[in-house]
């Protein structure tokens, strides 16, 4: 089978798979729901994905890809960059990627862990790659040293677990909280990752 359409059945078979994830949610998502929502028999995914853990793992593949082009066009940027731009230009990227923050903040051990070492490794291409380019934009645009900028990554790619989260809280959640008298302050995803960087990044 010639690759580019190995690479287009790919590709509708994740974007099924992402269409069913907003719908349904990652529990209701099987092969056959898949299936029933693609153009090829529900049999032939089985040539390119073994489990649906592998589709979703693919699909989160693929949003770093995306993320991934977006930091490399802040890393080419030629003008300088304060700390307030640096940290708007990542709001700005990392808010598009709403499905990338809730998968990896649910569900990443279980897709890892029922997915093939390839595609396991695939993944970690991406995510890997995401990381070097955060790592390089702090370095070029920021002139963090590299300790220092290890230092930062290691500290908000973690924190970015925690975002979805934090900004979307359920009716069921909200009650709990205000049946314990709890103060919860509100934060949308723009407001939590910048807040977050202003405290990783020192509050400059």
């Amino acid at each position: 089978m010639e690759k580019k359409l190995i690479d287009n059945r790919k590709e509708e078979i994740i974007d099924a798979c992402e269409k069913l994830y907003k719908e349904v949610g990652f529990k209701n998502v099987n092969i056959k729901l898949i299936g029933d929502n693609i153009s090829c028999s529900r049999t032939s995914i089985y040539n390119y994905f073994e489990t649906k853990e592998e589709i979703f793992l693919a699909l989160v593949e693929r949003e770093y890809i995306k993320w991934n082009n977006d930091l490399l066009k802040i890393y080419e940027r030629d003008t300088k960059t304060s700390i307030g731009e640096f940290i708007d230009l990542i709001v700005s990227s990392l808010s598009k990627r709403k499905i990338l923050l809730k998968l990896i903040s649910m569900n990443m051990y279980e897709m890892e862990e029922n997915s093939s070492y390839e595609n396991v490794k695939n993944y970690k291409m991406a995510y890997t790659e995401s990381v070097n380019l955060f790592k390089k934009c702090l370095i070029k645009l920021l002139n963090y040293n590299d300790d220092k900028a290890t230092e930062i990554v290691f500290t908000f790619f973690p924190f970015m677990i925690g975002i979805y989260p934090y900004s979307a809280v359920t009716e069921k959640q909200k009650k709990a909280l205000n049946e314990l008298n709890f103060k919860y302050n509100y934060y949308n995803i723009e407001e939590l990752i910048k807040m977050g960087l202003y405290n990783i990044l020192g509050g400059k």
